[in-house]
């Protein structure tokens, strides 16, 4: 029982059992708090890409692309504020990391480390700001809450049953050059579980079954496609995992990299698929 709960699988689920209650409760109460937990995920997200691109010698601006993500942050937080924020913090840092990387004595990589610089605010920045508008910036709104519980819970559900049943059943490899314990059964009983749990939780918010259907299967497919982008990343760069920071399940990108695709494909259905079907 004991090397049970130590080993990995039972790392996983302890890990997630402190951490789902937490990120829900913080989802509810929603504003500041949910912005104070997106900057650390994002702070903390960045360092671990910084690690992740240094093995292969590759030396982003990590603190500009910082800025820039909390600029998307701040831009969701403050809609008045957000066309000022992007693209003056885009052009500003555009422009800073071109000019530090001329002055910069190595520069060798240095393209590579611009592009770098600019992108990766795209790849964990926005997506999150994109979260914070999803659940809306106003303590108390009980529709922006569910959207995001319903996000959350739907790409978890996803990720938790790809695993198990990736695990127990899985024979046939998804993409083995890329990520090998990714298989074909663990995406179907992923999608399954994706689509319940879509289902049941956009009740409360009035969203029509087939649109619920369509939300788990699209996130599904979201959330794979982000695992498999990390999993490319970690690959190109040669690390197992992002991190340590959560045990069994290794580092901050390691989980909530599925979360950076599906919460998009969420997002723009919310507010444009549920009025075109």
């Amino acid at each position: 029982m004991y090397k049970y709960l130590w080993g990995p699988v039972g790392q996983r689920v302890l890990t997630s059992i402190v951490i789902i209650p937490l990120v829900m409760l913080v989802v509810w109460f929603g504003g500041w708090w949910v912005f104070a937990a997106l900057s650390i995920v994002i702070i903390l997200g960045m360092l671990e890409i910084e690690h992740m691109l240094a093995q292969e010698g590759f030396r982003p601006l990590i603190v500009l692309s910082l800025l820039l993500a909390f600029s998307f942050l701040v831009g969701a937080i403050f809609p008045t504020w957000r066309g000022l924020l992007l693209e003056g913090g885009l052009s500003g840092i555009m422009v800073a990391a071109l000019t530090w990387l001329i002055l910069r004595r190595d520069r060798r990589s240095a393209l590579a480390d611009w592009a770098l610089t600019v992108t990766l605010p795209f790849y964990i920045g926005w997506p999150l700001s994109i979260l914070m508008l999803l659940r809306g910036g106003q303590p108390g709104l009980v529709p922006q809450t569910w959207w995001a519980l319903a996000t959350l819970i739907t790409v978890w559900s996803f990720d938790s049953a790809a695993f198990f049943v990736g695990r127990s059943l899985g024979r046939h490899k998804l993409l083995a050059a890329i990520s090998p314990g990714k298989t074909w059964e663990g995406v179907a009983g992923g999608l399954i579980f994706a689509v319940i749990a879509a289902v049941i939780l956009t009740r409360p918010i009035a969203v029509p079954w087939y649109h619920a259907i369509a939300l788990g299967v699209l996130t599904g497919i979201a959330s794979q496609l982000g695992d498999l982008a990390e999993s490319l990343l970690k690959r190109q760069t040669h690390v197992k995992d992002s991190g340590i920071i959560m045990p069994g399940h290794g580092g901050i990108l390691d989980r909530i990299d599925s979360l950076l695709f599906a919460v998009l494909v969420i997002y723009f259905y919310a507010h444009w698929g549920l009025h075109m079907l």
